[in-house]
């Protein structure tokens, strides 16, 4: 038999956001594939400005 999805429901995911702001995250989003719950934060601090954005900040009007 195939395994059947988890079924998830509001308080779960309530929960989840309420302990990782307890943890000090911002949230930015919460993505539901499935029955895994992913909380995104709102500051990626694992991305460095590319030279790019260097550039957009330089040149902004």
């Amino acid at each position: 038999m195939a395994k059947r999805e988890t079924q998830w429901r509001k308080v779960d995911v309530t929960r989840a956001i309420e302990a990782v702001k307890a943890g000090g995250v911002d949230v930015g989003r919460v993505e539901i594939d499935g029955g895994k719950i992913v909380i995104v934060s709102s500051a990626d601090t694992n991305a460095a400005p590319s030279p790019f954005d260097d550039w957009l900040k330089s040149n902004a009007r």
